[in-house]
């Protein structure tokens, strides 16, 4: 428990990617893992893979919104929003209501209303949603589709009383982490928005500059080696992971988005990186092993299996030496002895090597086999790679994503019998002569049952239509690469495959996996869509008919 209650403290602020929090986190493993006697494994000789990562968003001396001969006050009447294009606009105003269209609807006047060349003035909210707000509601959704209807720009009306108060509680772009848009996006506040309402209601000529730069960051994974003692399985590798970032003090993922508090992370992830330095030190400490063991702190899970992805970009030994890799995600809260495993359908070998590293336990646990490889944490990004996964995990809880998430509420017990049996489940791979273990990997049999609606998902669960293709999260200049595809889905009817990067979704420009999520959620199961993929250098279309999410 020392470990969770270290890297759950409120002093690290949550652990946030590319964070004091998360740096300081990091500095916590690498000393855990030297202690250890365990070898850097990352560059320049340290246990540091450090990547960039977009941070967030400043504003730079060039805005300016001007409309009808009056000029706005910038951070008091306005403000651009962190993934705005740099523009200079000046030209005619166009008023579009809520901005949302109806696809189908003869009376969605949205539709019809010519936005090309014209900044588009639209409401804040979703009138159509229970309580005003959805995914349609969030500026980038509004966006994206006046982008891809050739807007030049878009102002969102925020709503509410005026006064300062209101006015006061404008945007802000630091935290914004979304890619840039192609056009400028800003917000106007409550009490100039009726004065810039009826500007856009007579068409009116506008000036909009928007001078919006992207900030960085560097964030890090930690990566150590326990070298195998085999003349040659050493060459071969088991990589055990566990993500250790989490939300910082909230916002985008929190399930508590109106608390800007410390998000301690206590299950999701101090947890696993906890199993994880345990797992190192009963290796380590035990008989030497033949093949040898990487073991990976990752970072940006939280924000899409950044350092996952970018291991597997970068990885420190040649991914097909690697057999295969486990890993802990959210393995504190073990109730009932119960545990469930992901990964069962990537190689034909798990139920006898897991069945046998439980059975070996003092107290076994109840294992809950699912076939899956594929899912919402960093085993996924190793699965897209071909290579056989386990992902441990005990069950969400009312604490998941939200401020409770602490390490009192932790199942320490349970977490030290995971480790053990992830160690053990190590142990076995890592065996050479009689006891070695050759992983069939096997392509996935069904899709999991489990796994959480996510704009990084487009084959999680929820409503809407279905199209079955496994995103891979790593940021790209433009367009979505996919990872795979869902066995029996319509991509996979389609003819979609891993690896296409997909540009172009029934008519929209996708630039990123956002414009990709919008255009997929603005259809209906039934819907026969045309893709636009790249293969290979070539541009390939194709034709699916959208299901039902599963």
């Amino acid at each position: 428990m020392v470990h969770v209650r270290y890297l759950a403290a409120d002093d690290l602020e949550g652990r946030a990617v590319a964070s004091a929090g998360e740096r300081c986190a990091g500095d916590y493993l690498a000393a855990r893992f030297a202690e250890l006697g365990l070898e850097p494994a990352g560059r320049q000789g340290n246990y540091f893979q450090p990547f960039a990562v977009r941070k967030g968003a400043e504003l730079g001396p060039g805005n300016l919104l001007s409309a009808a001969g009056r000029t706005y006050d910038l951070g008091t009447d306005w403000i651009p929003l962190g993934f705005s294009a740099m523009a200079d606009f000046d030209g005619a105003l166009v008023y579009g209501g809520h901005g949302l269209g109806s696809p189908g609807n003869p009376e969605d006047r949205y539709a019809h209303i010519d936005i090309s060349g014209r900044v588009v003035v639209v409401e804040s909210g979703d009138p159509d949603a229970a309580h005003g707000s959805s995914f349609r509601a969030d500026p980038h959704f509004k966006a994206t589709v006046a982008a891809g209807r050739g807007a030049s720009g878009i102002l969102v009306l925020q709503s509410g009383e005026a006064g300062p108060a209101a006015d006061a509680q404008l945007p802000r772009p630091e935290g914004e982490t979304r890619a840039v848009l192609p056009i400028p996006v800003a917000v106007v506040a409550a009490g100039a928005a009726e004065s810039v309402r009826a500007a856009a209601g007579e068409e009116a000529a506008a000036r909009l500059r928007t001078d919006v730069r992207p900030t960085e960051a560097e964030a890090r994974n930690v990566v150590a080696l326990l070298r195998g003692s085999h003349p040659t399985l050493r060459d071969e590798y088991i990589v055990v992971g566990a993500h250790y970032d989490h939300l910082g003090l909230g916002g985008e993922g929190s399930l508590a988005p109106d608390e800007r508090t410390i998000h301690n992370g206590a299950d999701d992830n101090a947890s696993g990186t906890a199993a994880l330095v345990e797992i190192a030190a009963a290796l380590a400490q035990g008989p030497p092993l033949d093949r040898s063991v990487l073991f990976a702190a990752f970072t940006g899970e939280e924000r899409g299996l950044w350092g996952s992805a970018r291991f597997v970009a970068e990885p420190p030994v040649a991914l097909e030496r690697v057999v295969a890799m486990l890993n802990l995600d959210m393995v504190g809260r073990v109730v009932d002895d119960r545990l469930t495993v992901f990964g069962f359908g990537t190689a034909a070998e798990w139920d006898e090597v897991v069945d046998a590293a439980n059975a070996s336990l003092e107290a076994p646990l109840s294992i809950g086999k699912a076939p899956d490889g594929y899912g919402p944490s960093d085993h996924a990004s190793f699965y897209g790679e071909g290579i056989p996964v386990l992902h441990f995990f005990s069950n969400t809880h009312a604490d998941y994503h939200r401020p409770t998430d602490d390490w009192n509420k932790i199942n320490a017990e349970g977490l030290e019998r995971v480790a053990a049996l992830t160690a053990a489940v190590t142990r076995r791979l890592a065996a050479g002569g009689a006891d070695a273990v050759a992983l069939t990997p096997i392509e996935q049999e069904q899709p999991s049952p489990a796994g959480g609606a996510s704009p990084s998902s487009s084959s999680s669960s929820g409503y809407g239509p279905y199209l079955g293709t496994i995103p891979d999260m790593t940021p790209r200049d433009f367009g979505l690469r996919l990872t795979g595809v869902r066995e029996g889905s319509p991509a996979e009817e389609a003819g979609l495959e891993a690896g296409d990067v997909v540009v172009e979704f029934d008519g929209r420009e996708i630039g990123d996996i956002y414009a990709y999520t919008y255009a997929l959620r603005d259809h209906q199961p039934g819907d026969e869509v045309t893709i636009v993929v790249e293969r290979d250098g070539e541009r390939l279309t194709v034709t699916a008919v959208l299901g039902e999410r599963r």
